[in-house]
């Protein structure tokens, strides 16, 4: 928690209003008040303290993908080829926002260790995964391997 106070004057009073925004974003702030202790204006000009200074970036809603017909989740790690056979170089972090274009692919991260760039997808079936990764994902430039670990339970 220290770590957080030095960087940029946050305090405890910060990390629990974050830490329930955290876990829902439409808290109200007179919730917030209630749950902290800390006088509704305080919690509101903590919160657009936050907001300006770019630790809150934006607020978000969690979505039940199974009752979209979204069944499989997956993780896909992908090793860059840094050169074509036609000797272009391929950028690590343009290989990973021309992944990220993808309707399909919610999450592209560049990673160091044994795997360059891993990605989280959406599919609705094994089928569209299938076809994403072998006809899409393996065709793109720069992507020399990939592996596949389809999620079996997500834990909130």
């Amino acid at each position: 928690m220290e770590y957080y106070s030095t960087m940029l004057d946050i305090n405890e009073k910060d990390l629990a209003i974050l830490a329930l925004l955290k876990k829902d974003a439409k808290l109200k702030t007179q919730e917030i008040s209630q749950r902290t202790g800390m006088p509704v204006t305080t919690v509101h000009n903590r919160i657009k303290k936050l907001e300006e200074n770019g630790i809150i970036t934006r607020y978000c809603a969690m979505v039940d993908n199974k009752k979209l017909g979204i069944n499989i989740s997956a993780y896909v790690m992908i090793n860059v080829e840094y050169r074509t056979l036609s000797c272009k170089k391929i950028s690590q972090a343009k290989l990973a926002k021309d992944i990220k274009k993808n309707p399909l692919v919610d999450e592209a991260s560049i990673v160091a260790g044994g795997t360059d760039i891993i990605i989280r997808i959406h599919a609705k079936n094994i089928d569209e995964l299938n076809g994403f990764i072998i006809n899409r994902l393996r065709d793109m430039d720069g992507v020399a391997n990939t592996h596949t670990l389809v999620v079996l339970n997500e834990i909130h």
